[in-house]
């Protein structure tokens, strides 16, 4: 393909990325916080519980906040999805991190595996259910293929949750560690625009917050101390809350509305916004 015929292709793949991640015009936005770490294990087990409990606060808080989700007064509960199985060594149940952040199972939320995330996920938005999803981490929290695989299936029910204004927090999702409880991948596929996620595993040393991160309540201090397991190669339309010691995106989170393009654009259109992601990302480092 010719270099003028390339430029066309990805100048008209931003157009849809543009479309894709919405406008001013729309009536309603979802609330998402995306991270590489896992706050879930951290907040009870690791070097720095504190950090990983404010982390797990200001995602929560950013995902529920009623004055963008319109759910909450009528289902003030969210939807806490983790593996009820046998807990493998090197992790924790993720729902114990929830907890000792300061939410209580069955009064702030409620805790689903794969026999019932497909009711639970029924439920989403309406009196009486969930006005939020959290998704535990597949290291050191125990998401396991069988939670993913519901959640990746039920993409299009989850963007049209979050379209209409509700939440998602979703923590590190890699095949890293001796278990490997997600062998069949799907990282993240239920939201289908993060088109890039890497495992990583790391030590958590000179991650900083950006400003953005600082308005969410969060620290330089909040995101070192423990470890994480994934990054993000692009933005996504999202913003930046931290990133490494090497300069890779740790955390994303934003309010954006998603309309999904048809199956034969999505390559394009996800090397589209990474590059996109990467050129922001970039100039956005140089200016700093």
């Amino acid at each position: 393909m010719s270099l003028t015929a390339t430029t066309l292709r990805l100048a008209a793949a931003l157009a849809a990325a543009v479309a894709l991640f919405g406008g001013s015009g729309a009536a309603s936005a979802g609330s998402i916080f995306l991270t590489g770490h896992d706050p879930d294990f951290h907040a009870i087990q690791g070097g720095h519980a504190p950090g990983a409990q404010h982390i797990n606060q200001a995602a929560i808080t950013f995902i529920t906040d009623p004055a963008f989700n319109p759910f909450v007064a009528a289902a003030p509960k969210f939807l806490f999805v983790e593996s009820k199985g046998t807990i493998p060594g090197g992790h924790v149940q993720g729902k114990s991190g929830i907890i000792a952040s300061g939410y209580a199972d069955g009064a702030a939320f409620d805790h689903h595996d794969f026999t019932t995330l497909n009711a639970a996920l029924d439920s989403l938005g309406t009196p009486g259910g969930y006005s939020a999803i959290v998704v535990a981490s597949a290291f050191g929290g125990i998401l396991r293929q069988a939670e993913l695989d519901i959640l990746n299936a039920r993409a299009a029910d989850i963007i049209a949750f979050l379209n209409a204004g509700g939440g998602l927090y979703a923590m590190a999702e890699s095949n890293l560690g001796g278990t490997g409880l997600t062998p069949g991948g799907g990282h993240f596929g239920f939201l289908p625009f993060v088109v890039t996620s890497l495992q990583m595993n790391q030590n958590e040393e000179g991650f900083t917050v950006t400003p953005f991160g600082e308005s969410l309540g969060l620290t330089d201090d909040d995101v070192n101390g423990n470890f994480s397991h994934n990054i993000f190669n692009g933005t996504f339309g999202l913003n930046v809350v931290d990133f490494d010691n090497l300069d890779n995106i740790m955390t994303l989170a934003g309010r954006i509305q998603i309309s999904l393009p048809e199956p034969e654009t999505l390559p394009l259109l996800a090397l589209a916004l990474s590059a996109l992601g990467t050129v922001l990302w970039r100039r956005r480092r140089m200016a700093v």
